[in-house]
């Protein structure tokens, strides 16, 4: 999308996508990070105050990644507005960039571990203090000694209370004035009470609180649960670096080699197709192409998670954001921009960083009955033992408030989701999407593409006049390259790379899905190259393509075929795995029967347009089936748009990746069997995290309610299920 700008518009800062909307509404998107977020209930309260803001189009906030997107018309309203809402809040909005990421991530964590180590040291000496209580018997303890070690555990309370319990009354806050109940409430108004019953058992032993003081159990519960939100942040904050490592993958500037032989350094954004880069060692690829002089090694790390260098020979393909290992090399640009692979990963990282899947928006929904519940449980509990034994009233009120914190339910999902895409990008598959994983997981029928999906680039081998007057083969070869080099699919990519296009001014340029790319020479003339008509077709013995002009075809092109060298196995792994593979192809029904036999399929059908192909997927899923898509090119984004799960290949055409919900960035058909795998695995961990969470809050709510649970075993029943959770989905990252 190309930034726009124009009187009466907002210039749009940086790291700000602008474009032009329905109606001509200059629209907005930004990425922004929020601090001060804990809980899944903090994303709705942003999202509405941004959504009431007027002129915000639409505001997506991920509680998992603690970051926001949002778009707004520029010409009702401008970005200030919406950070002053942001912050009126009660957050504060940071612009998503590395460096200022870096430091607040750095801030946070130094903020944490400070809270954490005073609510801890703090706690083990007011421990040391209510020691005497516990271990001295009756009458031992004189009882100015046992107020004055009241007295001096209530004095190091107060730093706890203060320094390192202060985002929770902080968030308990926030949530009020938003009049809205979020996971903080329960927390801070536990803490508040105990808090307060303990001063007054301290030093007015007589009184409505009675004798007991419970400041260990406070400072114990604050710290246990500081601990169990620090190890949640340390979570975060992997994978955001992992999206910082991957968007400062590009040099800021490049060397592009001339028309004159000489080499200029230019900024990355300079670039444009064609033009041709001289890559030093050390230096990533800043673009898709192809080398044209020289040969190396590449570490494709970022695409693949492969760690080991990829031999990269002198007419290679070179991918954006890989590093350039073994010698100096000349490469040729062919996708630059957001059309390479490489700002398609950062984009999907992005994406599903601020998406809010529908296992989240599950928990969201019953996140506010639950903590109401939570509430009136507490106040109940207090009203019986007040008859039954006033002194403890208080205390049981506490204990019910702190064990049912329902932190371990916010992280059920979120963890697991996180770790589970952090996985599948590590085996070469991005997702778009965090919904996409629970789809991968329940998925019966496959669908796959042939050509640039089960098969690898060609080249052509033959070509067969159709016309005998006119230009020679040579000339024909020319012109079919030139036009080729408009189009995205395979077969054009590897007739544009075959020899040199001619230099033809082509003019009102479109491609049509399924048919070919088509053009108007200078002098009239419509020239079309793709599709062969049906008399034409399943002559030849592989794939082709047949150049036309004004619907007269004058040659054909004939290319090679070769499978992926893991299409096999990894078509035999998804149909062991439970899964129907059927091939939509547009090649002529024999070539597709043909392929076949050679492969572990369930169905093939050939001569498949993209309405087609477009009905199979929608008959699929009325029949009930859960449907997913592999494919490539510019026919397939229909139906992987349709298809309830999509995978595109990361060297397909990017009206494919867009529409897809993930991508396929490694191009091995392994990975896909790798990622439903992975899929799999991450919705039995959810289930086993919700599981935990209902079964801890089962046993545990009856003990406090019963007067057995005091407060510090509370506290530490909570934040053992917190841990509980984080642990369990971190198994995920160590696929």
């Amino acid at each position: 999308m190309a930034a726009a700008a124009g009187a009466g518009f907002e210039a749009p800062a940086i790291g700000t996508t602008a474009y032009f909307g329905p109606g001509r509404a200059c629209v907005a998107e930004a990425s922004v990070r929020i601090a001060g977020m804990h809980c899944a209930a903090c994303a709705v309260t942003i999202a509405d105050a941004l959504r009431g803001v007027p002129g915000v189009i639409d505001a997506e906030v991920s509680a998992a990644g603690h970051a926001a997107t949002v778009r707004w018309d520029t010409r009702r309203t401008r970005s200030a507005a919406w950070l002053d809402a942001i912050v009126a809040a009660g957050y504060d909005a940071l612009p998503d960039d590395a460096a200022a990421a870096r430091e607040a991530r750095r801030r946070e964590a130094r903020s944490a571990l400070w809270r954490l180590f005073v609510a801890a040291f703090c706690a083990m000496q007011v421990m040391m203090f209510a020691a005497p209580a516990y271990f001295s018997a009756p009458g031992d303890l004189a009882p100015e000694y046992r107020r004055l070690l009241d007295a001096a555990g209530w004095l190091l309370t107060l730093p706890v209370l203060a320094f390192s319990a202060a985002p929770f009354f902080a968030g308990a806050w926030a949530s009020l004035r938003r009049r809205r109940i979020g996971m903080d409430v329960p927390v801070a108004l536990g803490i508040a009470v105990a808090f307060i019953a303990s001063s007054g058992a301290a030093f007015d032993p007589g009184g409505l609180f009675g004798r007991e003081v419970y400041f260990d159990s406070l400072t114990m519960f604050i710290a246990f649960l500081l601990g169990g939100r620090y190890l949640e942040m340390r979570l975060r904050h992997r994978a955001e670096q992992a999206l910082e490592t991957a968007a400062c993958a590009l040099p800021d500037s490049v060397l592009r080699v001339e028309a004159d032989g000489s080499v200029r350094p230019v900024g990355v954004r300079r670039i444009a197709a064609g033009d041709l880069l001289r890559i030093p060692v050390g230096q990533a690829f800043a673009a898709d192409g192809v080398l044209i002089d020289g040969a190396t090694e590449a570490d494709e790390a970022l695409l693949t998670g492969e760690s080991r260098p990829v031999a990269k020979p002198c007419g290679a393909a070179v991918v954006a954001g890989t590093i350039n290992l073994g010698a100096p090399v000349t490469m040729r640009a062919e996708r630059v921009g957001t059309d390479t692979r490489y700002e398609a990963i950062v984009a999907l990282m992005r994406a599903a960083r601020s998406q809010r899947p529908a296992l989240l928006a599950t928990a969201d929904r019953w996140a506010a009955p639950f903590l109401w519940a939570v509430l009136l449980l507490a106040a109940s509990a207090a009203a019986v033992w007040s008859a039954i034994d006033p002194a403890r009233a208080v205390w049981v009120a506490v204990s019910v408030l702190i064990v049912t914190c329902p932190c371990a339910l916010s992280l059920a999902a979120p963890s697991a989701l996180l770790a589970a895409a952090g996985a599948m990008g590590r085996h070469g598959v991005l997702l778009r999407r965090l919904d996409a994983i629970a789809a991968l997981a329940r998925a019966r029928v496959l669908f796959v593409d042939k050509t640039g999906t089960l098969t690898e680039a060609q080249r052509c081998v033959a070509i067969d006049r159709l016309d005998t007057g006119g230009a020679d083969d040579s000339a024909l070869r020319g012109t079919a390259a030139s036009l080729a080099g408009w189009s995205s699919h395979p077969l054009a990519a590897a007739l544009a790379a075959d020899g040199a296009a001619a230099a033809v001014d082509w003019r009102d340029v479109r491609e049509v899905a399924g048919i070919g790319v088509e053009a108007r020479d200078a002098q009239g003339r419509r020239w079309r190259l793709g599709r062969a008509a049906a008399d034409l077709a399943g002559v030849a013995s592989g794939p082709q393509a047949v150049l036309c002009c004004d619907d007269r075809p004058l040659a054909r092109f004939v290319f090679d075929e070769r499978l992926r060298a893991d299409a096999v196995d990894a078509l035999a792994d998804l149909r062991a795995d439970g899964m129907e593979v059927h091939l939509l192809s547009g090649d002529a029904e024999p070539r597709a029967l043909a392929l076949a036999d050679t492969l572990p399929l369930d169905r093939a059908d050939g001569n498949q347009t993209p309405e087609a192909k477009l009905a199979a997927v929608q008959a699929a899923q009325q029949r009930g089936d859960l449907v997913a898509m592999l494919g490539d090119g510019i026919n397939d984004a229909p139906v992987l748009a349709q298809a309830d799960v999509s995978i595109a290949m990361g060297e397909g055409a990017l009206v494919a990746r867009t529409q897809a919900d993930a991508v396929l960035v490694s191009n091995r058909l392994a990975d896909v069997v790798t990622a439903r795998r992975i899929a799999r695995r991450a919705v039995r961990i959810v289930h086993q995290n919700f599981a935990w969470a209902a079964l801890y809050n089962a046993a545990c709510v009856p003990l406090a309610l019963a007067g057995w649970l005091p407060p510090w075993a509370a506290g530490l029943g909570m934040a053992t299920s917190s841990l509980v959770v984080i642990g369990n989905s971190l198994r995920l990252a160590r696929t």
